[in-house]
């Protein structure tokens, strides 16, 4: 016991108060770092948006890709870190991302997310759906791509895919189409600022917006709409070769404003060798700026081939303009009914498609209670060469005589080989005649005989060179008639020639021994040597 009381301490043992110092060290270093680390984590975290590419082809999308990557200013592509992002786009839905660097490609701005889906089919939309939800939808850009090599299917190709946007909108749950009102209602006040908001206060008496024009934003979607119009290089050769001019050109993009003005959709024309303002109008779209360069977006309605119209900008007078007689109204109504979602095609639920009938051909002509539809005015007007010409009646009313209705092939035939048989036969009654009545006149002389004298006396005497010599071909047969006529005629000249003359072999003879005589006063030596002639 004394040996256990030797041991204990003398010190005073420690109360709860402080034992508790160092646990709240410990529990201030925690709070200290996690926020840290939180906000360096949330630095990181790249923002996410997405960009649903709908319409073309694996070609033309991929197209699009290079595009929507490659820097306006120096029309080049940045490096790519590491490796290139494949690009899965050749069955149903295709997806690949893109990082959108800083212009001095150091910094990440965003990560984008690219959804590709080529064909407009029931069966397809589907896939979209899980991809709108309220979390994409505020940071979603709908692209729809159409091509210059086939601008007669630009405006049933829209319809097609409003439609489908239409029937994917209809389907979604309420949350999503609560951020969809409110996405509606940005969109609208976008832009639309008469002074800057970051200048100004946040009154609206200092800040005041624009008011909506009739026929804009008629119809919206709640999702961003951009419709790039692809080989804008191809408006020369449909102006050379398909007689194109400045006409539909005018009416193509009067159409194609006046329908994206009720969607607050923006136009831009683009090709391969020169994207233009392709990406500054994207990410501007989807709120991404660079922290280095602010570009700013030009609209160009002038130059046909680098067209950009962006969004909140055209009105009803600013395509007016263009070119007078354009019926902005009525295409504008006409086309709120041709979107509408018709019964072939209902709206998705549950992630299916029903089908109840087939939709019209692209040859049947779609009418409406008021007339003609908006895709039938555009394809009446701008029309497609591939269709069937005999189909067409228009060929014999074309103003510019390009295109003539052709016979068949074997009736053409049959009808040549009847006038060729008509000509031979008068050629063969000529002929007869001719030689009867030359028979029963001896100088009876037809048109052609006194022309042959014409033309001779006009070219004068066939003349040709012969051995040096110039030689008149006509005097030289005149002179042989002469001779062998007064050799007949000589009494002299026997009867009949000799037998001799009459062998060939004989007058060969007669020519070897010619040739041989002349060889052999050649050979002479005296007379061939040059010493000899002296």
């Amino acid at each position: 016991m004394a040996s256990a009381n030797r041991r204990r301490s003398n010190f005073p043992a420690r109360t709860a108060g402080s034992l508790d110092r160092p646990g709240s060290r410990d529990q201030e270093k925690d709070e200290i770092w996690k926020p840290m680390l939180d906000n360096i984590s949330s630095g990181k975290r790249l923002p996410e948006k997405s960009l649903l590419v709908l319409g073309g082809t694996p070609e033309t999308q991929r197209e699009f890709l290079e595009s929507v990557s490659t820097d306006p200013s120096s029309n080049r592509r940045p490096p790519d870190r590491g490796r290139k992002p494949p690009v899965a786009n050749q069955f149903a839905l295709g997806y690949t991302y893109q990082d959108v660097l800083d212009t001095d490609h150091e910094d990440t701005l965003a990560r984008l997310s690219l959804y590709l889906l080529a064909n407009p089919s029931p069966s397809f939309t589907p896939l979209i759906k899980p991809y709108l939800n309220p979390r994409t939808l505020p940071h979603m850009l709908v692209v729809i791509l159409l091509d210059w090599n086939h601008p007669w299917l630009w405006i049933r190709q829209l319809r097609d895919w409003i439609r489908v946007l239409r029937s994917l909108i209809v389907s979604l749950d309420d949350a999503s189409k609560e951020v969809l009102e409110e996405n509606i209602s940005i969109l609208q006040d976008k832009g639309r600022n008469l002074g800057s908001s970051e200048a100004s206060s946040n009154s609206a008496t200092e800040n005041p917006k624009i008011p909506m024009g009739p026929g804009e934003w008629d119809e919206p979607l709640g999702i961003p709409l951009c419709v790039v119009c692809q080989n804008a290089d191809k408006i020369e050769a449909l102006e050379k070769e398909r007689g194109w001019k400045e006409e539909e050109f005018d009416f193509i993009l009067q159409y194609m404003r006046t329908i994206l003005l009720k969607h607050g959709a923006s136009l831009v024309y683009t090709m391969p060798s020169a994207p233009g303002s392709l990406r500054t109008l994207i990410h501007s779209t989807l709120g991404i700026r660079s922290l280095l360069k602010q570009t700013q977006l030009k609209p160009n309605v002038i130059d046909r081939d680098r067209v950009l119209v962006p969004p909140n900008w055209d009105s009803w007078g600013k395509i007016r303009i263009i070119r007078e007689g354009f019926d902005v109204e009525g295409v504008s109504q006409k086309w709120s009914v041709d979107i509408d979602i018709p019964r072939h095609t209902t709206a998705v639920t549950n992630g299916e498609a029903t089908t109840e009938e087939a939709p019209p051909t692209n040859g049947e002509t779609e009418k409406q209670d008021g007339g003609p539809s908006a895709t039938s005015i555009y394809e009446e007007t701008i029309r497609n060469p591939e269709q069937d010409f005999a189909l067409s009646a228009l060929h014999s009313k074309q103003a510019n005589g390009l295109e003539v209705a052709s016979k068949d092939a074997q009736d053409f035939l049959g009808e040549q080989l009847q006038t060729l048989e008509t000509l031979r036969r008068d050629d063969d009654n000529d002929q007869r005649n001719k030689a009867a009545k030359k028979k029963d006149d001896p100088a009876f002389r037809t048109w052609t005989d006194d022309a042959s004298g014409v033309v001779e006396e006009h070219i004068g005497p066939v003349q040709f060179n012969m051995g040096g010599i110039q030689v008149n071909a006509d005097e030289m047969v005149k002179r042989l008639q002469d001779r062998e006529a007064n050799r007949a005629a000589s009494p002299e000249a026997p009867m009949t020639p000799p037998a001799h003359a009459q062998d060939p072999k004989m007058d060969n003879d007669k020519l070897a021994s010619f040739f041989a005589g002349l060889i052999n006063k050649g050979g002479n030596p005296a007379s061939n040597s040059p010493r000899g002639g002296q």
